[in-house]
């Protein structure tokens, strides 16, 4: 009898506050990296990118941030706060020394205001298609409407990549990994209700004083393309303008999961960064 093989990674739990957090620790040694996924993601979006990361000489953790994944389904507070102290809490009790924080929208935000708050905390920030800029009118209502029509279950994984992708396989396949798979088909692992919840008045609100006190090196990767990324031009130009030091970068052809369309682009525009910056 043939045994599966191993995974990459090893599962990795942290407590706080009685909420139980889940994260794939893929080891490796170097500088430390701490990767923070977006609104009803998963750890797994960054699998791609922590392998290239880890391989390229960084010890490298991955989240499930509260209400998502495997970490507690139903947690009583999703403020920005409790995001920013669960991050907190996996930097020391998985040992983590002065991360890199890289975050992707929701995940994004994360890691800007928890190096906001934590000034001594990450040695550097990298954000993905997140910036200090508040969220639009009507949000809460657009995101909820979209997670509750997902027709699920869905039948089948491939049924799922083509829903969830819009035409984009690597984007459906990134959002597939995050399902579970029941008797009667594959299921979110998220509550929309937990999600909306999110995106409260505190969650959509701008946070340019946070931005303008980084005191860390800072990269930006922006989305370039038909489907579009979420930070405008107003936007990044009033970023660079508060810090001028910003290092900036955009992906043609990406859209808001360019993430999930170009890991490796996105790892050595990381490691190229964090190589001029550490």
């Amino acid at each position: 009898m043939t045994s599966s093989p191993r995974p990459s990674w090893s599962e990795r739990s942290v407590v706080r506050d009685g909420v139980r957090l889940l994260c794939r620790d893929w080891g490796g040694s170097g500088p430390d990296v701490l990767l923070l996924h977006g609104l009803a993601g998963h750890a797994g979006e960054w699998d791609a990118t922590a392998r290239l990361l880890r391989d390229s000489g960084h010890r490298v953790v991955a989240l499930d941030q509260r209400g998502h994944g495997g970490s507690e389904r139903h947690p009583g507070d999703v403020s920005r706060a409790a995001y920013v102290a669960d991050a907190v809490a996996v930097v020391g009790q998985l040992g983590l020394e002065r991360p890199v924080l890289v975050g992707q929208s929701l995940g994004g935000s994360t890691a800007l205001l928890t190096a906001a708050a934590h000034p001594g905390l990450p040695r550097a920030l990298v954000l993905v298609e997140a910036g200090p800029g508040g969220a639009g009118p009507g949000v809460q209502e657009q995101i909820g409407s979209w997670l509750r029509a997902w027709p699920v279950p869905f039948p089948s994984r491939e049924a799922a990549v083509a829903y969830l992708g819009g035409g984009t396989e690597p984007v459906g396949d990134g959002w597939a990994r995050g399902l579970e798979e029941r008797a009667d088909g594959l299921w979110p692992r998220f509550d929309p209700d937990v999600m909306v919840r999110s995106l409260d008045a505190d969650a959509t609100r701008a946070v340019w004083d946070a931005w303008a006190a980084l005191d860390c090196p800072t990269l930006t990767v922006l989305g370039q393309g038909e489907r579009g990324g979420i930070i405008g031009g107003d936007e990044y130009a009033e970023m660079v303008r508060l810090r001028p030091a910003l290092r900036g970068a955009s992906l043609p052809g990406t859209g808001h999961d360019l993430h999930l369309e170009r890991p490796g682009v996105l790892h050595r525009l990381i490691v190229g960064f964090l190589r001029d910056v550490l």
